[in-house]
């Protein structure tokens, strides 16, 4: 997007975001934060307007943060809802067992998860990683309009295979995608690996 607005003028001065989640107890500033990493890589590259991204506040009082981004939520439709997918089938930071019915929250982050953020985000320091998240419920999530999912490499395709094949359970929280109107899926061969369809 932002080489699309360097080299073809794209403008998203119309365009409204609204991230799935934050760390609870990461200050905006934090370089893990997800307000921190879409402020380094899109929205101050881009012509944005500032106050047309929203991110949950993970530094604020959680019950003031969910309030708040439920009420945001609640006012504007999300035209599309762009997802990854953990290893374990969650979608946003909407764990397994996570309701279907459930609008933005604070979650307890699965141990599994921790892990693989500490991986990919924290140097490998498990102790870094936050043990709690605000996301967008599912609820949340299926009034997008449109959803795209993306996933990458071996350690997904389990999850992948998961969310097409299996039947609908919250403990694959991925496989309500199933039920909603408009999905596409963007994998790479090692995340489709374990398909059969």
């Amino acid at each position: 997007m932002v080489a699309d607005h360097e080299a073809n003028g794209t403008s998203y001065k119309a365009l409204k975001t609204y991230n799935l989640d934050e760390y609870v107890g990461l200050t905006r500033d934090h370089p893990q934060s997800y307000y921190h990493f879409m402020n380094e890589h899109l929205f101050s590259k881009v012509d944005i307007d500032p106050e047309h991204t929203h991110v949950p506040h993970g530094d604020l009082p959680v019950d003031e943060a969910c309030e708040a981004y439920n009420a945001r939520l609640a006012n504007n439709t999300r035209d599309l809802q762009l997802l990854g997918i953990g290893s374990n089938g969650h979608i946003g930071f909407n764990e397994p067992g996570s309701s279907f019915d459930s609008h933005v929250h604070c979650v307890d982050l699965k141990e599994s998860t921790i892990q693989d953020n500490a991986r990919l985000f924290f140097d490998g320091d498990i102790n870094a990683v936050p043990k709690q998240a605000i996301t967008m419920g599912i609820a949340d999530v299926m009034a997008a309009k449109k959803v795209l999912i993306m996933a990458s490499g071996k350690g997904k395709a389990k999850a992948v295979k998961a969310m097409i094949e299996d039947e609908i359970s919250n403990e694959v929280p991925a496989t309500i995608l199933q039920k909603h109107p408009d999905v596409v899926v963007v994998l790479d061969e090692d995340a489709a690996s374990l398909l059969t369809k």
